[in-house]
């Protein structure tokens, strides 16, 4: 185990370093520190070195270099049972440090700013930072490198069992922790910069970075190893789990769904999900009356499903949601009284996201990854042609816009029914949309008489236009652009029916 003698101490963020410190100081371990990191620690009363003491060199260039000396790196980085390094070390005159502490200049609050300019950034990349993290990580056998005030105690801890030593299984640890920290800081630079007004577009190379935050019991399937890696700790993947069993791997690709459903409503609004796609959904003045008519869209499928909210789960929806049996609900929150009524159901999973901007979206092939901008897009109305001779009226507009918003969360070919702020039907996943307009209407529970349909892509032929309306539809909202657009157009005309195009599509595979 290496003896700790010298400690280096360059922190940005000096959350528990005084006392870190103090720890370090009561076992002999001289200090050396630089700039905001030895003011804090004289302040305290600790003694401390200043690293330009030890180069001999005093900070330059506005405290751009200010590490980055043979005496420093070379301290770390001699190998103690290196016969040539000794030799070098002392013939030089350097005295080793056994103990690294560094954290970095926060790129990432810099960059969260809208308004930071490139020299900005340019200027919160940190340069001698990195290079002792990673001298010492090199050098893990000799040295210990601490890069997380989390693990200030543990370290301090061992230190004090074994009077000043540490274990090459802790140094081990540390370094590869170090790594990962070098490693994410250099990604998170990489990717800002990539934002850049002069580089439009997605980036040049694909760099994913996601910490695991924990092992799932398996994949889709029982012989299929799964785990949650998060890239941020908000969204579905940094959400906080109130009750419930352990979350599988079908419960959060379900989750997902449903929240990125429900996040289209401003109404309050519920939607429920089973194997990806909408089994109904509403939206109502009430939370817990958009969960009944999300509910009666199709009561069978609802069963063993999941359930999104875009709203604090109340007291109300709670009774509701407790009638059936559901996987798992996420929302942006649950009020003490709703957690009360849902506590009774142990094994229910309860979970509560916070929103963020959504990110790119990946899906793997073999050998690769494909990559695409989210589908955000939202529709005004100003924005949709009317295309036959009958305008939709208000009552079929608003359920035309509803429609729309729905349409897009449903696998292709998708065909929505809905009325009046709520899903009637849904026909997903056919390889023929007539048979998502049958399929949509079979799985009807509720009637389909002035019901309004939305597609998510054009009608090739009016044949699913014609079923559509003979079970009741009277307006639809699709894409247009078919080469047979005006032969659907005729056939909506000549039963009545009135269709708004929407210029864009919104195929979900």
């Amino acid at each position: 185990m290496p003896q700790i003698r010298r400690a280096l101490l360059s922190v940005t963020d000096k959350t528990g370093i005084v006392e870190f410190a103090r720890q370090l100081q009561a076992l002999s371990i001289e200090l050396i520190s630089t700039g905001g990191t030895a003011a804090a620690l004289r302040a305290a009363g600790l003694a401390v070195t200043d690293v330009a003491e030890v180069t001999g060199f005093p900070e330059m260039l506005d405290g751009r270099v200010k590490t980055m000396h043979p005496k420093i790196t070379g301290a770390i980085l001699a190998m103690r049972e290196n016969a040539g390094h000794r030799a070098s070390v002392e013939e030089h005159g350097i005295g080793l440090i056994d103990l690294v502490v560094v954290n970095l200049y926060q790129f990432d609050k810099m960059a969260a700013r809208a308004d930071a300019t490139r020299e900005e950034l340019i200027e919160h990349i940190d340069i001698g930072g990195p290079t002792m993290i990673r001298s010492a990580a090199k050098n893990y056998q000799d040295v210990g490198v601490v890069v997380d005030p989390a693990d200030y105690d543990a370290v301090a801890g061992e230190l004090r069992v074994t009077r000043g030593m540490l274990s090459r299984d802790t140094t081990w640890r540390l370094a590869r922790k170090a790594f990962r920290t070098t490693a994410a800081y250099d990604r998170a630079i990489s990717a800002k910069l990539d934002e850049a007004p002069d580089t439009p577009g997605l980036p040049a190379a694909l760099d994913i970075y996601a910490a695991k935050r924990f092992d799932l019991r398996y994949g889709e399937n029982p012989h299929q190893s799964a785990a949650l890696y998060s890239t941020s700790g908000a969204g579905l993947a940094g959400a906080r789990q109130r009750q419930g069993k352990e979350l599988s791997y079908n419960n959060l690709v379900d989750l997902d769904a449903a929240w990125l459903l429900v996040r289209e409503f401003d109404l309050p609004a519920a939607a429920i999900i089973k194997h990806t796609n909408p089994s109904g959904c509403a939206e109502n003045e009430s939370l817990a009356e958009a969960y009944r008519q999300a509910l009666s869209c199709d009561p069978v499928s609802a069963f063993g499903g999941v359930i999104g909210f875009n709203r604090e789960v109340d007291r109300a929806t709670a009774v509701e949601v407790a009638r059936t049996f559901i996987e798992a609900i996420a929302a942006p929150g649950f009020s003490k009284e709703a957690l009360d009524v849902l506590s009774a159901k142990k094994n229910l999973r309860l979970v509560e996201v916070t929103a963020e901007p959504e990110g790119p979206v990946l899906k793997t092939i073999t050998g690769g990854y494909l990559v695409q901008t989210p589908d955000t897009h939202r529709m005004e109305r100003a924005a949709m042609q009317v295309k036959t001779r009958r305008a939709p009226t208000d009552e079929e507009w608003r359920a035309l816009e509803f429609a729309w918003k729905v349409t897009k969360h449903v696998k292709s070919n998708a065909i929505v029914y809905a009325r009046d702020g709520q899903t009637l039907g849904i026909g997903a996943g056919q390889m023929s949309r007539v048979d998502s307009v049958r399929l949509g209407a079979a799985k009807a529970v509720l009637p389909l008489s002035g019901s309004v349909v939305g597609s998510d892509a054009f009608f090739p032929f009016p044949d699913g236009l014609e079923a559509a309306v003979k079970n009741g539809a009277t307006a639809f909202i699709q894409p247009g652009g078919s080469v047979r657009d005006e032969d659907v157009i005729a056939a909506a005309d000549k039963l009545g029916a009135a269709m708004v195009f929407t210029g864009v599509r919104h195929f979900r595979h």
